[in-house]
C-alpha cells in the first residue's frame, strides 16, 4: 500500500472529526462580571476664596498721628450652589445684606429701629416675589469690607447695598450681578470757602475715603493720572469717614455722588457750606448681586428688578395694578401673570410680578419714594431715567 495514500486518508478522517465537533451544540459558559456604573449624587460643595481685607492701623511718625491701610488676604468659606429659593421659602424669610448708614439707599433709623431706602425697597421686592410678602425680609447690615464675605459664606441670600459692578467682583470673588438699579459716578465734596472748584485745585489736599471700596482705588488712579499729590485719610466705614470730614480733618471727601448728596443733607450742620464738584471720577453701576452656582436664584433676582422697570414702562403702578389685570396688552398680561407661565420657569407663582408691584411699586415709584422731588434729596432721574426718556434704565421683554 502506498504510504502517501494512507497519509491523505488520515488527514481526511481528521478533518471529518473536526467538522463534526464544530456542528455539535456549543457549550454555554456562564461568568459573573462586576461592572462599575456611574451614579449621580447631589454633593454640597464649598470652596475657599481669598479676599482682600483692609485694616486701618494708626501709627505715629515723629509725633504726628497718621493712618495706614494694611491689606491682607483672608480665606473665606464660599457657600456655592444649592437651592437658595428653597432655603428662603423653608425659612419664610429673606436675608438681605444691606447698608445701615446711607440715607436714601439703606439707613437704619435709630428712633424706630427700622430700615428704609432705595436698596431696602428692592429687598422688599425680592421678598414679595419669592414669599408673596414684601415684609418677610431681614436686613443684615454690612460694611464696605464685610459685605462680600457675608454673601460668600451664605449668611445672606442676596446683597443689595450700593455695590459697584466690576469684572473682578463678578468673576474672581464668585458673584453674579443682577441688572443695574442705579447708575452713579464717584465725586468729590469740599467746603465752599476752600476755594476748590476742580480736582486740579486739590494739590496737597487731605481726602477722606472709605476702605474696602472701589472709591479708594479710583481716587488713587485719577489723581495719579492728573499728576496731583494728595494725602488719603482711609477710614473703615461710612460713619467714620463722614465724621472725619465734618470735623475738619480732611479737605475733601469722596464717594459716589449720590452718597455725597446723602452726607451733605443728613450729616453736615450747614449743607450750604459744602459743594459737590462737577468732576465725575468713575462709572459706578450699582445693583444686587448673588453667589455663583445658583442660576435660578440669580434669575429670580434679575427678573424681580426687570419687573419693576417694565412695569414703569408699561404704566403699571401700585395704584392701578388691579385694574391692569384686565388689560388687553400682551406684555402687561405676561408681566402680571394673567397669561403665560413665566413665573413657573423660575419656580414662582405666575403672578410674582403682580405681587411686587402691588406691594412695593414700580421702578419710578421706588425711586421717587426714596430719592425724588418729595424727599430731602430731590435727585433728578438723569441717566436713571427710562431709555425712552434719555436714560439707561431698560428691561428685556417679558415673553
Amino acid at each position: 500500500m502506498n504510504v502517501k495514500r494512507y497519509s491523505v486518508l488520515g488527514l481526511l478522517a481528521l478533518a471529518l472529526v473536526l467538522l463534526a465537533a464544530c456542528a455539535a451544540e456549543p457549550e454555554v459558559i456562564t461568568e459573573t462580571v462586576e461592572v462599575e456604573v456611574p451614579v449621580e449624587v447631589e454633593v454640597e460643595v464649598t470652596r475657599i476664596v481669598e479676599v482682600e481685607v483692609e485694616t486701618i492701623v494708626e501709627v505715629e511718625v515723629e509725633g504726628e498721628a497718621m493712618t495706614e491701610t494694611v491689606t491682607e488676604q483672608v480665606a473665606v468659606e464660599f457657600s456655592g450652589g444649592g437651592d437658595t429659593l428653597a432655603t428662603v421659602q423653608d425659612r419664610g424669610l429673606l436675608k438681605c445684606g444691606g447698608n445701615a448708614n446711607l440715607a436714601g439707599f439703606g439707613f437704619l433709623d435709630p428712633d424706630t429701629n427700622e430700615f428704609s431706602g432705595f436698596d431696602v425697597d428692592y429687598c422688599a421686592a425680592v421678598a414679595a416675589a419669592t414669599l408673596g410678602d414684601s415684609t418677610a425680609f431681614e436686613i443684615i447690615p454690612t460694611t464696605g469690607t464685610s459685605r462680600f464675605p457675608t454673601l460668600q459664606s451664605g449668611e445672606v441670600d442676596v446683597l443689595i447695598r450700593n455695590t459697584t459692578w466690576t469684572i473682578s467682583r463678578d468673576t474672581s470673588l464668585g458673584f453674579d450681578f443682577n441688572p443695574v438699579t442705579f447708575y452713579d459716578g464717584q465725586g468729590m465734596m469740599v467746603r465752599v470757602d476752600s476755594g476748590i472748584e476742580t480736582l486740579e485745585d486739590m494739590a496737597g489736599a487731605t481726602i477722606c475715603v472709605q476702605a474696602g471700596t472701589t472709591t479708594e482705588k479710583n481716587l488713587a488712579d485719577v489723581f495719579r493720572a492728573l499728576d496731583i499729590e494728595f494725602t488719603p485719610s482711609v477710614l473703615p466705614d461710612n460713619p467714620s469717614t463722614t465724621e472725619a470730614y465734618a470735623a475738619g480733618n480732611c479737605d475733601g471727601i469722596t464717594t459716589d455722588k449720590s452718597g455725597l448728596l446723602s452726607i451733605r443733607i443728613n450729616n453736615l450742620d450747614v449743607p450750604e457750606d459744602h459743594v459737590i464738584l462737577d468732576d465725575t471720577m468713575s462709572k459706578e453701576p450699582l445693583g444686587p448681586l448673588t453667589r455663583h452656582g445658583d442660576n435660578n436664584w440669580n434669575d429670580i433676582v434679575t427678573w424681580t428688578v426687570n419687573c419693576t422697570i417694565q412695569a414703569e414702562e408699561s404704566g403699571v403702578t401700585s395704584a392701578n395694578v388691579d385694574d391692569m389685570l384686565s388689560s388687553d396688552d400682551p406684555t402687561i398680561q405676561n408681566l402680571l401673570g394673567v397669561s403665560g407661565d413665566l413665573g413657573q420657569a423660575l419656580g414662582l407663582p405666575n403672578d410674582f410680578c403682580y405681587q411686587v408691584i402691588a406691594q412695593v411699586g414700580n421702578y419710578g415709584e421706588i425711586y421717587d419714594a426714596n430719592l425724588g422731588p418729595d424727599t430731602p434729596f430731590n435727585l433728578a432721574r438723569g441717566i436713571n431715567a427710562q431709555y425712552y426718556d434719555g436714560g439707561l434704565i431698560y428691561a428685556p421683554p417679558f415673553r
